[in-house]
């Protein structure tokens, strides 16, 4: 992927992509080299490349501007262009976090991630996955109530190659915080996963990783978390 070895740091133009505002008329997407579309079918190279075919369609280029907040990714740029493309909804959200005002949503997303503030950290589901999960809802009932374009801090829709991305929620400790995926997902992301985890000084992350073999609930899961020595249970709280 072409993408893979650009960063956010050194872009300084984000494309935005409004396709889905139809059905979720605040919700915008911008999109950066290390946040790509919660859809999985736009990453900033079809951006770039949708713009130039046609430029006043719903891909426009959006200067990065100012950073307000590195370790969230908020940009002073993003939060101008998000307020008229919102027509005033929206006033700013962060590239980086679910806990801390995150990006919209829209019904269409890939994956949601949750908080699961018992284990003090974070699951993903996928589409595909349509048993219970930790959180307490299925994938539909979480798309359902995060996906009409809100920002809903907790909570927020991704695409599952986002998940392997160097800033994916680093704002929150990124993937050392996820606790529970459905083991079909597991599977599809595991080369790239344990690659980043690798990456990130724990290379067996994926193995403490709870699915639903392990359990689709919070009380469930912790055990197998604390005999597994997960990295997340030992990070600072996850509520503040």
């Amino acid at each position: 992927v072409r993408i893979e070895g650009m960063t956010d740091e050194t872009t300084d133009m984000f494309y935005s992509c409004t396709l889905c505002q139809s059905f979720a008329p605040s919700h915008v997407c911008v999109i950066s080299p290390e946040r790509t579309g919660l859809c999985g079918s736009y990453n900033w190279m079809d951006c770039k490349a949708a713009y130039e075919i046609t430029p006043t369609g719903t891909n426009q280029p959006v200067p990065k501007g100012e950073v307000l907040d590195s370790k969230l990714g908020q940009f002073k740029g993003v939060n101008e262009f998000l307020y008229k493309a919102s027509r005033g909804k929206l006033d700013h959200y962060n590239f980086y976090s679910l806990m801390h005002d995150p990006m919209t949503t829209c019904g269409c997303c890939e994956c949601v991630a949750a908080v699961l503030p018992l284990c003090n950290g974070i699951m993903a589901v996928n589409r595909e996955y349509t048993g219970e999960t930790p959180c307490g809802m299925k994938f539909t009932t979480l798309a359902g109530t995060v996906g009409g374009g809100l920002s809903t801090p907790g909570f927020v829709g991704h695409g599952k190659y986002n998940i392997c991305q160097r800033k994916f929620l680093i704002g929150d400790g990124g993937l050392l915080r996820m606790v529970w995926m459905p083991k079909m997902l597991k599977e599809e992301i595991a080369e790239r996963f344990k690659a980043r985890a690798k990456e990130m000084g724990i290379p067996d992350l994926l193995d403490m990783v709870a699915d639903e073999a392990v359990g689709t609930t919070e009380e469930e899961i912790l055990h197998f978390l604390e005999e597994k020595g997960h990295p997340a249970l030992t990070m600072e709280p996850i509520l503040e």
